[in-house]
């Protein structure tokens, strides 16, 4: 039987190079995202590898829906084995230039989105008795970035919340596993001036998939260079972070 997977902001990015690789791998699809006619152009792409493919309007940011959709996907698909918290904005927004309401955006996506949405996964998860919930985390959550301070804590804050789930899940079936990307070449970051280590949104989406089968516990993305580059982005001074 075909394994299902559920990816939210499914239709830009990393999202959707997620769900090209785990259709090509015969996954059944739940997809979520904000623009109904790209998630059924998405769908009429994948039909043909994917053994089902459903799609539902999400916006993370409301709340109540996520998971009133979450239950729908896993009652047509007969259940999820994955759910992949993928949705989220990078939204520049430099303090104290007027911008709270930007910031508050990207913490109502990137962290209080992130979080209804694994609550309702685990809802799910320990009803079937079994799954595994993906977070997309980011090397920004390293260290606070200029002109990215809201984005940077609401992908920290989302690191530690998955890690006390690990803590909290680990005599059950359920596997959580954080990815941090790199630089991956996708419309999220086209706009920074410098990219290092840049990859293709297929190679790094192909390397998150191998790594979610595995059902390892949290990864760099990729993880060479990004593992050892990662320990030194946590000592470098000030002096030279704020010019990043």
């Amino acid at each position: 039987m075909s394994k299902s997977v559920l990816i939210t902001g499914a239709t830009r990015g990393l999202g959707e190079g997620l769900a090209r690789q785990f259709a090509a791998r015969g996954y059944k699809l739940a997809l979520t995202g904000r623009k109904l006619e790209d998630l059924e152009s998405l769908r009429a792409r994948l039909q043909s590898e994917s053994p089902q493919v459903c799609v539902r309007l999400l916006d993370v940011s409301d709340f109540d829906a996520v998971p009133i959709i979450l239950r729908e996907c896993a009652e047509e698909l007969g259940g999820l084995d994955i759910v992949i918290v993928n949705a989220g904005v990078a939204i520049a927004a430099r303090g104290g230039q007027g911008m709270f309401e930007q910031m508050r955006a990207t913490i109502d996506v990137n962290l209080t989105g992130a979080i209804a949405t694994a609550e309702a996964a685990l809802e799910i998860f320990r009803k079937q008795g079994k799954g595994q919930l993906v977070g997309m985390s980011s090397i920004a959550a390293l260290r606070g970035m200029p002109g990215q301070g809201a984005y940077c804590a609401t992908k920290a804050a989302f690191n530690t919340y998955l890690e006390a789930l690990r803590c909290e899940t680990f005599n059950e079936n359920i596997k959580v596993t954080v990815l941090a990307p790199g630089y991956i070449d996708t419309d999220i970051n086209r706009s920074l001036g410098s990219r290092p280590f840049l990859v293709s949104a297929d190679k790094g989406t192909r390397i998150m998939a191998d790594l979610i089968e595995r059902q390892v516990g949290f990864r760099y993305v990729p993880p060479w260079p990004w593992t050892l580059v990662a320990q030194f982005i946590k000592l470098l001074p000030v002096s030279m972070l704020r010019k990043m």
